[in-house]
C-alpha cells in the first residue's frame, strides 16, 4: 500500500500578498524592537488582522525563524558575491565580513540573536547555517592560501566573532564601538596573530 504524501498548496494570490506584507512590516519592528517586539505592532504595520498573522504564523517564534532565515540567506549572498570579486584575498575576507556585520547593525533582532538566544530559532534553519558556514570556509581557504589570515582560522571562528560583535551592538556602553570591536577581531585572524600565538 502506497503512503500518501501531503503536497503544500501554493497560496492564494491574496494570501501571498499579505505574506509579504506581514515580512515586510515584521522585518521592520523586529528590527526596530528586537525580540521584544509585539506581533499586534507587526499585524497593525502590516495592515492586516490579527488572526490573519497567526494563520500564517502560529507564533511569533515562527516569525523569527522566517525572519532570521532571511538574514542568514542575505549574509551568505555578501560572502558569494565576494568569492566572485578580483582583489587582494585578505582585503577581500574583510570587507565581506564588514559588510555582513553592517547588515546586522541596523537590526536589532538580529543583534539579540546573534548575542546568544538559545534554542529556537536556530534548530529550523540548519539548511541555511550550512550554506552561510560552506561560504564562510570558501573566503577563508582563498585568503588562507595567499597568507591572508591565520592558518587554523575556521568558520566557526567567524561564527563567533559575529556572535560578540552582536552583543556589542546591542549592549553597547558609552564609548564602546562595535566598529572597533570588528577592528580588533579581524587583525586578530590574521597571519601575524596566528605566528604570535603559536609562537607563545
Amino acid at each position: 500500500m502506497s503512503e500518501t504524501v501531503d503536497i503544500p498548496r501554493p497560496l492564494r494570490a491574496d494570501a501571498r500578498r499579505n505574506r509579504e506584507r506581514i515580512i515586510r512590516s515584521a522585518r521592520k519592528v523586529f528590527a526596530r524592537d528586537g525580540v521584544e517586539a509585539q506581533m499586534d505592532d507587526v499585524a497593525r504595520d502590516a495592515g492586516v488582522g490579527v488572526g490573519t498573522l497567526y494563520r500564517h504564523f502560529p507564533t511569533k517564534e515562527a516569525l523569527l525563524v522566517e525572519l532570521v532565515r532571511e538574514k542568514l540567506t542575505a549574509f551568505t549572498a555578501i560572502l558569494r558575491g565576494a568569492l566572485t570579486r578580483d582583489g587582494e584575498p585578505g582585503a577581500v575576507f574583510r570587507e565581506a565580513i564588514s559588510q555582513a556585520a553592517m547588515a546586522a547593525s541596523c537590526d536589532a533582532g538580529m543583534q539579540e540573536l546573534m548575542a546568544g538566544l538559545d534554542g529556537e530559532p536556530w534548530a529550523e534553519l540548519a539548511d541555511e547555517q550550512r550554506e552561510l558556514d560552506a561560504a564562510t570556509e570558501e573566503l577563508i581557504d582563498r585568503a588562507r592560501l595567499a597568507g591572508a589570515v591565520r592558518a587554523d582560522l575556521t568558520s566557526s571562528d567567524v561564527g563567533m566573532l559575529m556572535c560578540g560583535l552582536g552583543a556589542a551592538m546591542h549592549h553597547a556602553k558609552p564609548g564602546f564601538d562595535w566598529r572597533r570591536h570588528l577592528e580588533l577581531a579581524l587583525d586578530a585572524m590574521g597571519p601575524a596573530a596566528g605566528a604570535t600565538r603559536a609562537d607563545a
